[in-house]
């Protein structure tokens, strides 16, 4: 019965796969650069030490107002998180204002402020700028900062920390940044459950007063503005802003570059694919004279779908369903190259391979005149259209002055992106993309992947999830004396309720709040089953009645979505019938089970089943400890691509003497849909009518 969901929503993700392709065609040949004239924007400063930028613009009756505060990285140390809470703390009423009548007044004269830890944003109409910077003003100046707020983000910011635990993507961007900059490192340093509760109200306020100063901050304005007027304003509502003593930090030193090129390891069972990030430190900022060519470069090897990574890695192997690279610029020094892919876990060795492999091609081999030309093309166009934002035009006075770039640095700026030569792609490539220093750090699950990667002959080190280095650990258990494949299912159907009890279910009917992962909305389903396949699934949201339907009958099926009915395919028809009964364990014969191994799944040991049906090879998870199915793995082919479905199960709760789990979680490539279960009921509730 479990199984019958997954099916379900691997269809879903097909159909949305489908509606999802893009027409990618040819970039047009790009013509001559055109001249650049960058209106220069009006400054002043206040006495206070607040440097305004003021560009106005008439077009539209709007204004915005940005607030940088220029400070070293800070170092949070075992305070960590500290700036995550100060941002989300402020903007949300002064000490004048309460918070509610604070939002409310914003959201009337339909504005907005956001605060970052050394940061703010307004916008407005421009009839209602004066109000907008004042209430932004008044926000800087005078934060709110209570207790019953305080402790609402401490339980929120670790509530997010939970989440990311099994996340992937996470724990590769935790460890990646760690191992290259060192965890003392403002850059390195990351949040931990410990390092939030070292925090208190007291702290809060402290980094306020001492980084949230005008002395280092730039105000810029944006809009339908008239200087004298703004200025006015500004002097009015920022003037008062006083300037504290402030701290000032050096910046502790980063962790050396890789010796040697590694793989650095984190084994994560729950992995579905592995994450790669082939990684080396740089020393690059803006103002360098190889930053154009670098950001040629870039482009070249992985700046988008005409990269080397992305052709060879998707287009030519089907690696992934992406593959990019990217450089950081910082002008406090060190920063990063990373080309990055997520990838699935059997191909996870051949991806290494391929990204090293395009490495060392744009760093030894002749560039393609014609992938030079569609580069300095993006990069041209992308200008040119963002010259039609004044913001765009602001903000680039502001980097000239934060990260001391020439006068000319913009109007000069395709002049110079057209000069790149081939030459310079190679030269730059060899002193920025490392080939023989580089971290390889891979997030995946270690019982599938390790074999594969021993085998590359490229050295190895374990860390765990935050970056400490470890033990290789054991990805697999010796399998007890004695035990089977059919021992296990056996052991299953024991668990659930036995035999006789499962075979007295003949339908059931389940109700479920459904979480969609970056999806706005959280539908509700209703989900019916009937002996031997028949399977139906409703999905509703609020407001909008059922947004998806999914039948099969026994003989035939479809799916409905946004109006339209697609039938179910011959061999997915031919897959359902082929099932036997709500229970497949009841079913399974043992010819077709295999007894792989005991590995760890969330810290507790279980048994790795494969499952063999002609081409088709499944695996199911057993707890060693309880006997229920823990997890399932199914890879299947959609498009041209391949698609692994892993379901988890959990929170299992009696139901008529049959246990079920009340928590399940599909995750299909980059989908993931987690059910809660709020009530299953046996043999009512459910007529054929249903699955019509």
């Amino acid at each position: 019965m479990k199984s019958k969901l997954s099916i379900l929503f691997a269809l879903l993700f097909m159909s949305l796969s489908v509606n999802a392709q893009l027409d990618r065609s040819k970039q047009p040949k790009p013509g001559p650069a055109p001249k650049i004239s960058l209106e220069k924007p009006s400054e002043f400063q206040l006495k206070n030490g607040l440097k305004v930028l003021v560009v106005e613009n008439n077009k539209l009756p709007r204004v915005s107002f940005a607030l940088t505060i220029d400070n070293t990285p800070i170092l949070e140390g075992n305070k960590a998180g500290i700036k995550t809470i100060v941002a989300n703390m402020m903007g949300n009423g002064t000490t004048t204002i309460p918070k509610d009548d604070f939002n409310e007044e914003v959201d009337f004269l339909g504005a907005g402020i956001n605060f970052g830890s050394q940061s703010a944003f307004a916008r407005s109409l421009s009839k209602y700028s004066d109000r907008i910077l004042e209430l932004m003003a008044d926000a800087a100046i005078n934060p709110l900062f209570t207790q019953e707020e305080f402790d609402k983000e401490v339980e929120q910011l670790i509530e997010g920390l939970k989440t990311q635990e099994k996340d992937v993507s996470a724990v590769a961007s935790r460890v990646g940044s760690a191992l290259s900059y060192g965890v003392k490192n403002p850059a390195g340093e990351f949040t931990t459950e410990e390092t939030v509760n070292n925090i208190t109200l007291e702290d809060v306020v402290t980094f306020y007063e001492s980084y949230f100063n005008p002395k280092n901050a730039y105000l810029v304005v944006v809009g339908d503005v008239e200087l004298k007027t703004v200025k006015e304003q500004i002097e009015k509502h920022f003037g008062k802003w006083e300037t504290s003593v402030g701290v000032s930090s050096t910046l502790p030193p980063v962790n050396p570059s890789a010796q040697y090129t590694q793989i650095n390891f984190v084994d994560m069972p729950n992995a579905v694919q592995s994450d790669i990030r082939v990684t080396n430190n740089v020393d690059f900022k803006m103002n360098d004279k190889n930053y154009h060519a670098t950001l040629i470069a870039n482009y070249i090897l992985g700046g988008g779908s005409d990269g080397y990574l992305y052709q060879n890695l998707r287009e030519k192997n089907g690696f992934t369903y992406g593959a990019y690279s990217g450089i950081g610029a910082s002008r406090y020094g060190t920063s990063r190259f990373s080309a990055t892919a997520q990838v699935r876990n059997e191909v996870t060795d051949s991806s290494i391979v391929e990204i090293m492999k395009e490495i060392k091609r744009i760093r030894t081999e002749p560039i393609d005149p014609e992938a030079l030309k569609l580069a300095k093309a993006k990069y041209v166009g992308n200008f040119v259209m963002g010259l039609e934002d004044p913001q765009t035009v602001a903000n680039y006075a502001l980097n000239v002055k934060l990260n001391d770039l020439p006068s000319d640095f913009y109007t000069t700026y395709l002049q110079k992106i057209n000069a790149v030569t081939t030459d310079d792609v190679n030269r730059v490539a060899k002193e920025y993309f490392k080939a023989d220093n580089a971290r390889i750090v891979v997030i995946g699950k270690g019982s599938d992947v390790m074999p594969s990667l021993e085998a590359t002959g490229i050295p190895i080190k374990y860390y765990d999830k935050y970056a400490k280095e470890t033990e290789k650990p054991m990805f697999s258990k010796e399998i007890p004396s004695g035990m089977t494949a059919e021992t296990v299912v056996a052991n299953y159907i024991k668990a659930v309720g036995g035999q006789s009890n499962l075979e007295k279910v003949n339908s059931v009917l389940s109700n479920a709040d459904v979480t969609i992962e970056g999806a706005p909305f959280k539908p509700k389903a209703v989900i019916k089953s009937m002996a031997p396949n028949k399977i139906s699934m409703e999905m509703m949201i609020e407001g909008m009645g059922t947004v998806m339907k999914q039948k099969f009958d026994g003989a035939a099926g479809y799916q409905e979505q946004q109006g339209m009915k697609i039938p179910m395919s011959e061999d997915d028809v031919a897959e359902k019938q082929a099932e036997k009964g709500l229970f497949p364990e009841i079913y399974m014969e043992a010819s077709t089970l295999t007894l792989d191994a005991v590995v760890p799944i969330e810290g507790a040991d279980a048994y790795k089943i494969k499952v063999t049906k002609g081409d088709d090879v499944s695996h199911r998870y057993y707890s060693v400890e309880t006997g229920l199915l823990v997890k399932t793995e199914a890879t299947t082919e959609a498009q041209g691509q391949t698609i692994t479905t892993v379901e988890e199960f959990s929170n299992y709760k009696d139901v008529d003497g049959v246990m079920m789990p009340y928590t399940q979680k599909i995750t299909a490539g980059p989908q993931v849909i987690t059910f809660m279960f709020t009530d299953i009921k046996f043999n009512e509730g459910v007529t054929d009518a249903d699955f019509k």
